[in-house]
């Protein structure tokens, strides 16, 4: 069965219904939190502040006058790949901007304008990526200047970001772009969080000379399956099998006082995993 035929209408309506809350999310980070108090925190939202206390021009207006010309240059330098879903969050982020324009801010704060407006703007672009879409904007002149220069897709939107920074540090003043910093910054680990959740179970890679005890502990103590890695050490070339297993984070303190016990010379590397699906934790 392919992917198309899983994905149902009602998959479909979801993802749009992604796509327009986490727009209207945004524009409500962007008029009761940053818009009001100059924190231009990158994006084409950054830039319609910037231009706003330059000119006094409306930021809805500004957005609409740079998203669209955007999404269209990316569909023809780039290709149709962006879709409908992409070209709604493009028209229904400014819609809600000038939609909530005449809301009163919740804070006159800078800080407190950059962290809430950075968490709450990062909410609504991680519902929109859950949407498979995108809000268009400067990620798009980002993919643009990646085809054309071959820097990577991370520093373009770093460099993009950074003038942004920049401006609203020359046009308002030095502390209102360190405020954009702390936004953005704000903003990256919350799309993260959305996307990715918070880490509830740790995945651990263990190499010991006492492999069957260890591994008959994790089985009985713990009640955790493990795959063995065929592995050799780089230096001796001997046979070193890795055994992985993933645990709860309420599970691994037990682990580790399992290891203690049999092998605590065992060396043991620890990761997040922010997403585990099949046996023993979430369904496909």
């Amino acid at each position: 069965m392919t992917y198309s035929s899983q994905h149902s209408v009602k998959d479909s309506i979801k993802e749009y219904l992604f796509v327009i809350i986490g727009a209207a999310v945004i524009a409500f980070g962007f008029n009761v939190f940053l818009f009001p108090n100059q924190v231009a925190s990158g994006g084409v939202s950054g830039i319609s502040t910037i231009l706003h206390g330059m000119f006094g021009w409306n930021a809805g207006i500004v957005q609409y006058a740079f998203n669209i010309p955007l999404f269209i240059a990316g569909v023809l330098v780039l290709g149709k790949k962006f879709g409908i879903k992409s070209f709604i969050g493009t028209i229904a982020l400014p819609f809600f901007v000038i939609l909530t324009a005449d809301w009163d801010a919740w804070t006159l704060n800078p800080l407190l304008g950059s962290i809430f407006g950075g968490i709450v703007v990062g909410l609504g672009i991680g519902l929109v990526f859950k949407g498979n879409a995108s809000t268009g904007g400067t990620d798009l002149l980002a993919q643009i200047i990646t085809k054309f220069t071959g820097l990577t897709l991370g520093t373009s939107v770093l460099f993009i970001d950074g003038v942004i920074a920049v401006s609203a540090a020359i046009v308002f003043d030095l502390e209102k772009g360190l405020y954009a910093l702390i936004g953005l910054y704000v903003t990256t680990k919350t799309i993260d969080i959305v996307q990715l959740g918070f880490s509830q179970s740790k995945m651990v890679y263990i190499i010991t000379r006492k492999e069957t005890e260890v591994r008959d502990a994790i089985y009985k103590e713990v009640n955790r399956g493990i795959t063995r890695l065929p592995a050799y050490g780089g230096y001796t070339g001997e046979e070193r099998p890795v055994l992985m297993v993933v645990v709860y984070q309420t599970e691994f303190t037990k682990l580790k006082q399992v290891l203690k016990a049999i092998d605590p010379e065992a060396f043991v590397i620890v990761s997040d995993a922010y997403e585990v699906l099949g046996e023993g934790f979430k369904k496909v």
